[in-house]
């Protein structure tokens, strides 16, 4: 199993709005990320709207282009678009930040 971390910077103005959509994720949405293997999902976020997101994965590369395949993964990606710094114009999923993994106690 992989483990996945992530950094993303939420725009300050769009915190409250940006939780409220993670509130209440569509259905079809966490259908297609469950599919696709990611597991254990989670996101974090400081009060200066930056993001750590983790997940597990049995194939990360896999996951990642199973996604990328699926509609609702774009619908999600394009309205989630304007609420990050730094994307100039991509999308989250393609702009991730990937930690390094430095230690896990098991």
């Amino acid at each position: 199993m992989q483990r996945i971390g992530f950094l993303l910077k939420v725009k300050q103005e769009k915190i409250d709005e940006y939780k409220a959509h993670h509130a209440a994720v569509w259905p079809e949405m966490l259908d297609a990320l469950s599919r696709h293997g990611w597991q254990n999902y989670s996101l974090f976020m400081r009060p200066d709207g930056l993001l750590f997101g983790y997940f597990e994965t049995p194939d990360y590369t896999a996951a990642k282009a199973g996604m990328s395949k699926e509609e609702v993964n774009k619908r999600w990606q394009a309205m989630m678009a304007s609420f990050f710094e730094g994307l100039g114009g991509g999308h989250a999923d393609e702009m991730m930040m990937e930690l390094e993994e430095v230690f896990h106690l098991d």
